[in-house]
């Protein structure tokens, strides 16, 4: 094991990737059973709050990812204390500021509501392309090249164009997680780019507007991809950062004023 460990991890330089990753898991983690404890009225932890203003654990991300990553910057030729310390930082950083992802996404405090199930969802698929990078995984198939196709400049480009197109066409029929992993595993976006378009995608409504059997069908795969995935999805989510507020049924609500006025 120790002998892999180096190998794979040491020897590559890929020691302040891990750290780097391990710590922004962990951030995410201890972040949200903090969050949630709060949100329970559990335990000794509270907001922070600053002359009456709600301080979001995404500030002191912000200012220790920039910490992190020019620290990490200034330390590149470097092996050693400083480049773990950094890496570590940045790490948490990160973590706190994709904790909140969805908030920077719609300038809204959306974290314990449905929009803010984004924040797991980028999380999660951060740490995907992190763990496979540890892997080995280079963008756009380049590790799949033999040495002598590393050297041959045609191949290499042309193995580059061909999987950046896979990833491009995946993304505009719709598909972007698929698209995100298939930067690194090319066989991912060439499925994402052989298959239907989501019917909402810009793909769908430039080139399925005249071909109604077309658009037919990406509808019925989409609603059945939904139906079968959304429910799995959705309590995986709930599991990893905690159920978002559920709102009152507007019907509900008015049969209890209805009962309060009698």
């Amino acid at each position: 094991m120790g002998h892999w460990f180096y190998r794979n991890i040491v020897e590559p330089g890929k020691l302040p990737l891990l750290i780097a990753l391990a710590s922004f898991v962990l951030t995410f983690l201890i972040t949200r059973t903090v969050t949630r404890m709060i949100r329970a009225g559990k335990g000794p932890f509270g907001n922070v709050k600053a002359g009456g203003l709600h301080i979001h654990h995404v500030v002191p991300g912000v200012v220790l990812t920039v910490v992190g990553g020019f620290g990490s910057v200034a330390s590149s030729q470097h092996t050693g204390a400083g480049t773990v310390v950094f890496a570590v930082v940045f790490g948490v950083g990160a973590g706190l500021v994709l904790d909140e992802f969805a908030l920077l996404l719609h300038l809204d405090d959306v974290y314990w509501t449905e929009e803010g199930r984004k924040s797991v969802e980028v999380v999660v698929l951060t740490a995907s392309l992190l763990l496979l990078t540890l892997g080995g995984f280079a963008p756009l198939g380049v590790n799949d090249l033999s040495e002598e196709e590393r050297d041959d400049r045609r191949a290499f480009l042309l193995t580059l164009a061909v999987n950046f197109m896979f990833v491009l066409i995946s993304l505009f029929k719709g598909k972007p997680r698929m698209a995100i992993i298939g930067t690194l595993v090319p066989f991912v976006a060439i499925v994402g780019a052989l298959r239907l378009a989501r019917p909402t995608s810009p793909w769908a409504r430039r080139l399925y507007r005249h071909r109604p059997r077309s658009r037919a069908r990406a509808m019925l795969r989409a609603f059945r991809h939904d139906r079968r995935w959304s429910g799995p999805r959705r309590k995986i989510q709930d599991l990893i950062g905690g159920a978002p507020d559920r709102l009152p049924v507007a019907g509900a609500s008015e049969s209890g004023r209805d009962r309060e006025a009698r």
